[in-house]
Order: structure tokens, then sequence, then C-alpha cells
């Protein structure tokens, strides 16, 4: 080859790798994060995962934020990533991925948010810091729910290209997550709306009316979700609404549904109404309350109930997952019961031991057979597997006698439920009593210091007895006075023996609903919580109106019967006048119609004789095992002592606060508190402040929960 020949061959050598060069290494894409405001909230993007950019303080706005760790979509985004520790109080990127609704949301407080609780939401989501892997690429446009069935809103961050420009490529594949990926892209990545879908939800698809039934409570929206054989079980109670005084809204409060006319939003923007209000009705008169219901309420659209699991195991359908109860099972062996349906029951019980799959990580079970006297077949830590159940139980010989199931629940509450028989102490305890048409004694006495030992009782009743055998029954109504709730739920009645093991999946259900079993003592059912409220004319009535506001929210946070936390309230001038005592009023519907309709009173300020009043007709009634709780609200120097009564109520086991307003004195405060003070004192400027101390109250009350005697 000749010398010219070469130098061309070199020279388009050169020329062909100068121009390859620069596309021998692809760019990488650049993340565009579009930004977002601090009330932005997750249930309005429509995009299983996504990035966004939250701005600086945020925590000020004080957006609302449900759960911890996984959030109710209602929540703040910015905020519930502050309360996550993902992001500081300056802003910064949020990666957030939708996932399935959760059955509660406990509220928590850190990184200066407090997080409320939240029961039975239905789409959730969690949050992590905004560095996208390798190769991930999140939607730079963000697409929204839209409040009605119209076309999909679209946003995108200032700094965002025009939509027309095809953005940067990568050759990156993903490993998909549950819901959908985010985008990755081998070639042109196009933005897409994901459709979600999970075991018993249905979603509307995107620009189609929501479905839903006319004149339904959300009550009955709640109860939609759960099984066929406790929907009617589970209605949620509705809560009365006072009427609207304005006033800050409250920072600290639990939704509860209440019934009243739908309002057609999407229920993704929807917000729990989370407080009772009232105002002055338009007649002038400043003492007659608005007696129309606040038809403001939270829904849930879109949810329909799951498909019928009658005949899976429960450790297939989920439902007892985390199912971690310590269960004693009474069984009936008096002679009225016979051989054969003895043996329906045995057959019964070895059912239910295999579908809650007993564990030491999960349920356990022992058994206690019952006639003239009760025997303890097997505790609790006899037998930790199923499989080691089922034989013990069929080798159970019937004993005989009455059906003294009385005698049987005070022996559980006495001798069954004790850590040598392998109780758990963390796991709620819980008794099922099967009963052959009646007891031959008394179950109501024996039932209530059970229950308030926290012992959740259920009563299986079957071939209950008929109208006319009625007569013959040793105690009427014997099932509702045994049970914690007259709803129905802790009550399964079975017309024949032979039905009753078509019962076990709907019984396992309700033993493993560990959120219904309220019966344990816990620091929101084990009171008796006075409230003794100044009445003196230099509160006025608007502010006293404004008390009786505070007084409603503290209240609901707790559950209200005659076996949970009982409330009486007291109104003081110069003299004293009891409201209402303990246990007048047993529900918390009732009793929230109760402090409404409360008058003020107006006179002078004798705090002292109040306190005294309040042990002698409040806390000289208390039940066992309740907590005695005093909640003190004046708002001047009293004309009286109050350091001798105070003591005296502090040394018969009562937990003493105070609250001042205005023109309170700080010293009578500290006296009348319990100690220490800071945590049992406090004091607001003006009335309308006192709403910052409810979670400060209540979660004062729970951190002392078991570390105060009981009478």
């Amino acid at each position: 080859m000749s010398r010219p020949t070469l130098t061309a061959v070199f020279v388009a050598f050169l020329l062909t790798s100068s121009v390859a060069k620069p596309n021998a290494k692809d760019k990488k894409p650049k993340q565009v994060v579009p930004a977002i405001e601090c009330d932005m909230r997750a249930g309005k993007i429509n995009l299983p995962e996504f990035i966004v950019k939250c701005p600086a303080k945020c925590r000020e706005t004080k957006e609302k934020v449900y759960g911890t760790g996984v959030f109710a979509s209602i929540s703040s985004i910015c905020n519930a990533a502050i309360h996550n520790g993902v992001i500081t109080n300056s802003g910064g990127k949020v990666i957030v991925m939708k996932m399935g609704g959760q059955v509660t949301y406990k509220g928590s407080f850190a990184n200066g948010v407090r997080s409320l609780s939240l029961p039975n939401w239905r789409d959730s989501f969690s949050v992590s810091v905004g560095k996208p892997k390798k190769g991930v690429i999140y939607p730079s446009t963000l697409i929204f729910v839209p409040s009605r069935p119209t076309a999909e809103n679209t946003v995108s961050p200032a700094t965002e290209p025009s939509s027309t420009a095809a953005p940067p490529t990568t050759t990156h594949v993903t490993t998909p997550i549950a819901t959908a990926p985010p985008i990755t892209t081998s070639a042109t990545p196009r933005v897409t709306v994901h459709e979600v879908r999970e075991a018993g939800v249905h979603r509307p698809e995107t620009g189609t009316p929501i479905r839903r039934q006319p004149h339904v409570s959300s009550a009955s929206v709640f109860s939609r979700v759960q099984p066929q054989s406790e929907r009617k079980q589970h209605m949620a109670q509705s809560n009365p609404t006072f009427a609207r005084r304005d006033w800050p809204h409250p920072a600290f409060s639990r939704p509860d549904g209440s019934s009243g006319t739908r309002r057609p939003t999407d229920s993704s923007y929807s917000v729990p109404n989370t407080s009772y209000k009232w105002n002055r009705m338009s007649t002038g008169d400043p003492t007659v309350l608005d007696p129309r219901p606040d038809n403001t309420e939270y829904e849930q659209y879109g949810q329909y109930p799951p498909e019928p699991e009658d005949h899976k195991p429960l450790s297939e359908t989920g439902h007892t997952k985390d199912c971690k109860v310590d269960i004693a099972f009474l069984m009936d062996g008096s002679w009225s019961i016979g051989k054969r349906r003895f043996k329906i029951q045995k057959d019964f019980l070895v059912d239910v031991s295999q579908v809650i799959s007993v564990g030491v990580a999960g349920p356990m079970m022992g058994i206690i057979q019952y006639g003239d006297d009760p025997v303890t077949e097997f505790s609790l830590k006899q037998f930790s597997s199923s499989k080691d159940l089922k034989p013990a139980i069929s080798k159970i010989v019937q004993k005989g006698g009455l059906s003294n199931v009385g005698k049987a629940l005070s022996y559980i509450n006495k001798n069954f439920f004790s850590d040598a028989n392998g109780n758990r102490g963390g796991a709620p305890n819980v008794a099922v009593v099967l009963v052959d048409g009646w007891p031959t004694d008394k179950v109501e006495e024996a039932s209530r210091l059970a229950r308030e030992s926290g012992i959740n009782i259920f009563f299986v009743t079957i071939e209950g007895p008929d109208e006319n055998e009625k007569q013959n029954v040793v105690e009427t109504n014997f099932v509702e006075k045994a049970v914690c709730r007259t709803n129905g739920f802790f009550s399964l009645p079975i017309t024949s023996w032979f039905a009753l093991r078509k019962e076990v999946q709907s019984l396992v259900k309700r033993v493993c609903d560990t959120d219904h079993l309220v019966c344990s003592k816990t620091c929101l059912n084990a009171n008796d919580i006075a409230f003794v409220i100044d009445g003196s004319s230099s509160v006025g009535t608007g502010n006293f109106r404004t008390v009786l506001q505070f007084v409603a929210n503290v209240t609901q946070e707790f559950e209200i019967s005659d076996t949970d936390t009982r409330v009486g309230i007291i109104q003081y001038t110069y003299e004293q006048r009891l409201e209402f005592a303990f246990g007048q009023h047993n529900n918390k519907a009732d009793l929230l119609n109760a402090i409404k309709r409360i008058n003020y009173w107006s006179g002078g300020t004798s705090t002292g004789a109040a306190i005294t009043y309040a042990a002698d007709q409040l806390f000289s009634k208390s039940k066992p095992n309740k907590r005695k709780i005093m909640i003190v609200i004046t708002d001047g120097r009293s004309y009286d002592d109050v350091r001798a009564p105070a003591l005296a109520v502090h040394r018969k086991g009562v937990i003493a606060y105070s609250i001042g307003i205005a023109w309170a004195a700080q010293d009578e405060l500290e006296y009348i508190a319990t100690d220490p003070d800071r945590e049992h004192s406090f004091f607001v400027d003006e009335f309308d402040n006192l709403y910052k101390y409810v979670p400060k109250i209540i979660h004062n009350i729970c951190n002392e929960f078991n570390s105060q005697p009981r009478n």
C-alpha cells in the first residue's frame, strides 16, 4: 500500500473517533422535582409513588398528620415527613409511596409535630428521603385527583421543561414494587396514572362518578368494610355535635364518625370533624344553644365489603394476623346438654383451636368446664400449638351438674388469668362462655368484677330460652348484664346446636379484633373523672360556654360507660351544685349532650368548699378499680382556703389537676394540683386558649396509669 493511501486511512480513523466520542457515554437523566405547599395531602395526588419538594417552615402551619410511620392519606405530606425525620423544618425532597388502608393510625409526638390517631382510613402512605435509587425517574408532573368527575388536572414545577420535550432516558431497570413502580426509562418515558387495586376495595376510575348509597351515615360506611356476619354488630356510635362557637380549632382530637348528610367532596380531600362546638342562636338569647346538628363529617367513599371468606382458614384470610390474645373457653358440662351436644361443643372448640393457629407469638388457649363447680381442663401455657390441642380437647369428659356460669366467671377472675397459668400480661384476656339455654345462677356481679379486672367476656348462647321458658330463667337479660357492650359485638346467639360449628369464623374474627376488646383496663377506660367548674360572675356566659367546650373535648377522648370511664360535674360559686354524678350518663352521646345543657350560675368563688363537695358527692361513690381524677377549672382567687380540702382528696388517692385562667392565683393552683405541679397545674391567659391543654392532660393521665393507688 502506498504512503498516501496509508495517510488517508489514518485521517479517516481520527475523524470517525472524534465524531463518536461525544456519544460514547449516555447522558444521565435529570430528575425534576415538583414543589408543593405545606397543606398538600397525599390523597390529592393520583400517583402510586412520586417525589416532591417541601418548602420551609411547614411545622408552623400545624397542618394535620394522622398516624406514625404509616400515615393516613388525608395527612400533610410535608408535616408527615418532618414527623418521620425525613426532612427538617427547613424543607427538602421527599419520596412518597402509597399503600393500602390501615385498621388504625396511632398518634404520637416527634420532631415538633404531633400526629393524631384515626380509625380505619382507606388509604395510607409512607415517606422516605428524597434520593431516588440509581436509574429511577419519578414523574416531574403531579396528577391530582379531581374533586368532581372531570378531566385530570396536572401541575408542573416552575423549572420543569416543556411538556413537548422528551425527558432524558436511561437503560437501567428497577425492581417492581407492591403498588406500581416509579417511571424508569429504556426509551422515551410516559407519565401514566396507575390504577391501584387492593383486596376488598374498589377504586373508581378517574372521570367516573363515585358510587355511594344515598342517605347512609358514616357509621354505615365503617361497617361496610367488615365481614357480613359482623356488619350489623359494629355500627359506630354517632357522636353528637354541638353548635359552633368561634374559637381556634382544637390541636388534639380524635376523629369519630358522626351521622348526617354527605358532602359531595372527594374523600381524599375530606378532613375529619374533630371537636364539639356551639354558638348562640339567632334569637339573641346567649343561654339557648342551637339544637341543630353539625352535618360535617368525614367520608370513605369507594369502600365495599370483601368477598365472603367463610370457607377459608383464617390464617389465609389474615384475620388472625397479630391476634395475640389469651383466651379461656368456659364450656358447658351440665347434665342438660346431653352427650351428643357435648360432643358437638368439643368439635366446635377443636375447630376454633385449628383456625386461630395457637402459638406463643399469637393466641394462647385454655379450657374450663363448668357444672356445679368449675374445673380447669388445661391452662393457657399447657399447649403451645393447635396440633397438640386437638387430641386434648377430644379427651375431655363431661362432668355433669347444674349450669353455674356466675361461679365459673368468679373462678376465672380469681384463678385462671395468672402468671402461673401462662397469662402473658401484654395480651388481652378473653373469656368465651358457651351456654346451653341459660345459667342456673346469677352472672351480673361476677361478670362486672371480671370485666373490671380487664377480662373481655363473650357469651355464646345456644338454644336460648323462648317466650314460654323465660319464666324459668334465674336472671332476665343475663347476656346484656354479662357482656361489656350491648351492641351485639360480645354476644353470639345461636338457634341450634347443629348450627354452632358454622359460627367458628364469626367468633374468631371478634376475639381477634383487638381494637374492639375495650374491656381491658387502659388509661382511657378505667377512670372516675370529676370536673369542678368555676361558675362565678367574673367568668361570664360566653367564657363559661368555652369552658364547657373544653370539658367536652377532654371527655370525648375516653371510653364512656358504667364499666369504663365515668364522668361527673360540679359547678360552684359561693355554693356548689352537682350537675350530674358518676354513672348518670353511661354513653358518650348522652354525656356530651348533658355537658352542653349545663346552665351558667354566676356568683362568688369558693374553690375549697367545691373540692370538699366533690369528695363527698362524687368520689365517696367511686367504684372499685377506678382511678379517681379531679380537674378544677377556675379564673380567680378563692374566697376560702384550698389547701386543707386539696390535701384531703390527695390522701384519698385522687389525682388532681388545676387549670387557671386570667386572674387565677398561681399558689392556689399549685396547692390543688397533685405533685409534681408542672405535670398537673396549668395556666392560660384567656379562655380561648384552654384547648391547647387537652393533649397535655390526656397524655399525663395515660402516663400516670397504674402509678396511683386505686380504692
